[in-house]
């Protein structure tokens, strides 16, 4: 029998080590990246045992009547050991229910580990959600590349990081969080009147915590900063949270430069390196010219899939 219960302090190195462990888990799930923000999100995080032995978590939050795995992150759901199978991931999904129901929470709104991000084979959790009645209300699209069949980049790219080659620019790996964060914000206000989900602070934190996982790779001119990306690296993803240009960094190219590094050098060998969404309005807006910069690239399409359960 599976029982369940909400995460509490004492069980931190249980879970992190069962993360670490886990077939569908990445350093997001970690309690020091989890916690970061921990004062802007009531935890309701679950553990799931199996004859005492822990099996399952769940990352979530709750918002009043309402369970979000995880209202702070990208994509959350259940993350699995590495035995898990259909069977199991059924009876868990009964726990849950009935765990809900005692809690009087109606709605669950399940964020999944697109499977990129997967050790092994982990869609026990869309079987679940079928067969419990969870419709999909959310699909955004994302662009990745699989290193082991890589396009080759569009004449119109090929030209442009021809054209930064000859700009004299640095490339590398740099600790400067708040400075590149200083070029993300002024770009967010300018082109959408928003701000970033970090904080420089924030950034600078976390990449203090996961110095393996949260890196940022910049173009310099002269030693000013025209470009970066900031990449959050999990075993089988890197994936560029932030990605952003100086106006003359724009000029140069610098962007195209920084992302040929990343693709032909630093992570030729990652299984996939994935661009981050094109669509706005809960998926229902995709930002062609977006999404066409970063299929000029090579990458195709990785959708992120938001399930919403009801308990009754």
């Amino acid at each position: 029998m599976v029982s369940v219960s909400r995460f509490d302090a004492a069980a931190r190195e249980e879970w992190d080590r069962f993360i670490a462990e886990s077939k569908n888990g990445t350093f997001l799930f970690h309690r020091a990246y989890m916690d970061y923000h921990s004062s802007r999100f009531r935890d309701h995080s679950l553990l799931f045992r199996e004859g005492g032995k822990l099996v399952a978590t769940m990352p979530a939050s709750q918002h009043g009547p309402e369970l979000v795995s995880h209202g702070g992150l990208t994509y959350g759901g259940i993350l699995s050991g590495r035995q898990m199978k259909s069977a199991a991931m059924l009876e868990i999904f009964n726990v849950l229910r009935d765990h809900a129901r005692r809690e009087a929470i109606t709605r669950l709104v399940y964020k999944r580990v697109p499977f990129i991000y997967h050790d092994l084979p982990s869609e026990e959790d869309l079987y679940a959600l079928f067969r419990t009645g969870a419709t999909l209300s959310r699909r955004d699209v994302s662009s990745a590349i699989a290193a082991a069949e890589r396009p080759a980049y569009s004449r119109m790219r090929q030209r442009r990081i021809d054209k930064s080659g000859r700009a004299g620019l640095t490339i590398g790996r740099s600790d400067d969080f708040a400075g590149f964060m200083r070029v993300q914000e002024a770009l967010l206000k300018t082109r959408y009147g928003v701000k970033p989900v970090h904080t420089a602070e924030e950034i600078t934190l976390l990449a203090g915590r996961f110095p393996e996982n949260v890196k940022l790779f910049t173009a310099t001119k002269d030693g000013r900063l025209t470009a970066g990306v900031l990449i959050y690296e999990s075993r089988n993803v890197a994936h560029a949270q932030y990605i952003a240009a100086t106006e003359e960094g724009r000029e140069l190219s610098a962007l195209d430069a920084v992302f040929d590094v990343l693709l032909s050098v630093e992570y030729r060998h990652k299984p996939y390196f994935d661009f981050g969404i094109s669509t706005e309005q809960e998926g229902q807006y995709l930002n062609v010219g977006l999404i066409e910069n970063k299929e000029s690239y090579g990458a195709r399409a990785v959708v992120y899939d938001t399930y919403e359960l009801l308990f009754t």
